[in-house]
């Protein structure tokens, strides 16, 4: 047995628990003899399919095998990956795919686009149904770049997984030495469906984590386990991590649990899940910063709102009501990024954003945890769209704008003394979180400490949230 099919069928044993693996279909071979093919030895016919556990969750995994023809995709490959979807929208469990491929099996030719169309066609017909996770650890390019994208999740080895539309050399005025736009981190950071890069371990390790805590269809309404952290437990110094909400969310989840998604990918917006009594929670949080192991400061961003930011939150929102996953928002936003390459994507994306907050039926709770202003913030989880209950640190402001600014523009060519007065008299009463506490906008201002003490209760509530109006028969007059 070559190496290369050792690596996928150790891929398998790497991911799934200890002798749960069945296989399926391993007789299976090329069925065309086109272009001296039949002299070829096709076991598996390049991809190994079968199913097995994670921690005792059932989980369907095909896995491609580079040594025959490369992993190309075939008439017979692309039908073994198809039963594979099959088989778990029968059991209604994830479809994880561990990709090496080289594309489609040229002697094949109408067969494999065919194919490659019947594995678009499963994986769009699962969307919203089963989870499906992608890994990449050898190449995937061109037509199979669109495998990952259409995932759920996705994941590339950070030495030898290629993910690509066009080869590096293919792009007009680039070639590989100069900018590898396959390379892991380059797609990790710019094609908004990576979710993490490492090496094969860490790879494998993070999908079993992720199967861990989503549920395995969308029926089985959400995914809890058991609690055994503090319910009311107090997060002590929760205001110092306001800037990087990823230590904020860690902090308030059960047992410091924060799986984050496509970090590497808009890094201003957060995304991830997280554990609160045992529920498996959605978070979108606006972030200005990112801190190293140090603690020190590795990264600044704008407290506004990015296309891509807006993208990635959509994406995520989407995916948590699909899968009856309450979402909770960590609210910290001035408004919107303000650049010429922004500004050309930017309203679809705030669009696309709001619609998915507002159109969510899930559980959702926002908490304001800094300024909140303008419309950033409506877009953001506020009580207007949708957000079944705001909270808001002590401290943090809720208005149109910053103060000053708005008195500058109110009282222009007014003498620094008046528009002084005026900016005091906008902080008292439009900027002030009591004073959208006031008007119903906010429904309990909080101490940063008590955060998860009071998510954990609103989730809670809201357990038995239904949508759309009550049924009933008649009045009861």
């Amino acid at each position: 047995m070559s190496n290369s099919t050792n690596s996928a069928r150790q891929r398998i044993a790497g991911l799934l628990d200890e002798k749960s693996f069945m296989e399926i279909g391993a007789l299976v071979t090329a069925r065309s003899t086109d272009f001296d093919l039949s002299q070829s030895k096709t076991p598996s016919d390049g991809v190994i399919t079968g199913y097995g556990l994670i921690d005792g969750n059932l989980v369907y995994v095909y896995s491609q095998d580079a040594s025959v023809l490369n992993g190309t995709i075939g008439e017979m490959h692309s039908k073994k990956i198809a039963a594979v979807y099959d088989m778990a929208m029968k059991m209604g469990a994830p479809v994880i795919g561990l990709i090496d491929c080289a594309g489609m099996r040229l002697q094949e030719s109408v067969d494999a686009l065919n194919g490659f169309g019947e594995i678009y066609a499963k994986q769009v017909a699962a969307s919203g149904v089963i989870p499906q996770i992608s890994a990449v650890f050898g190449s995937c390019g061109g037509g199979l770049a669109v495998v990952p994208a259409l995932s759920d999740f996705a994941f590339v080895e950070k030495e030898k997984g290629r993910m690509f539309v066009n080869s590096p050399n293919a792009i007009k005025g680039n070639h590989v030495g100069k900018c590898d736009t396959a390379c892991a981190e380059f797609q990790g950071s710019n094609n908004g469906c990576i979710d993490g890069i490492g090496s094969t371990e860490e790879i494998l390790a993070a999908i079993r984590q992720l199967i861990c805590v989503i549920p395995g269809n969308n029926a089985e309404c959400g995914r809890e386990d058991e609690c055994m952290d503090d319910l009311n437990r107090v997060c002590e110094n929760l205001a110092g991590c306001k800037e990087d909400t990823r230590l904020l969310l860690a902090n308030i989840s059960d047992g410091g649990l924060f799986i984050e998604t496509k970090k590497d990918f808009a890094r201003n917006m957060v995304t991830g899940f997280i554990k609160l009594n045992g529920m498996t929670v959605g978070a979108v949080a606006n972030a200005s910063a990112v801190y190293d192991e140090k603690g020190e400061k590795a990264e600044t961003f704008e407290a506004a709102l990015s296309s891509k930011g807006c993208n990635k939150a959509a994406e995520f929102i989407n995916f948590c009501d699909a899968f009856d996953v309450p979402v909770l928002s960590l609210t910290n936003v001035e408004g919107f990024v303000a650049t010429e390459c922004s500004e050309k994507n930017l309203a679809k994306a705030m669009a696309r954003m709001t619609t998915a907050f507002a159109g969510a039926t899930v559980p959702k709770v926002n908490v304001i945890i800094g300024n909140a202003y303008g419309s950033a913030y409506v877009m953001m989880n506020s009580k207007s769209i949708g957000a079944d209950l705001v909270y808001a640190w002590e401290g943090s402001k809720v208005s149109m704008m910053d103060a000053a600014q708005a008195a500058k523009i109110m009282y222009d060519g007014e003498s620094a003394e008046v528009v002084a007065e005026k900016k005091k008299a906008y902080e008292e009463l439009q900027s002030s979180v009591q004073t959208a506490a006031r008007r119903g906008q906010v429904d309990l201002i909080i101490t940063p400490e008590d955060t998860r003490k009071y998510a954990v209760a609103a989730f809670e509530m809201l357990y038995t949230k239904g949508t759309g109006a009550p049924v009933r028969k008649h009045t009861a007059k």
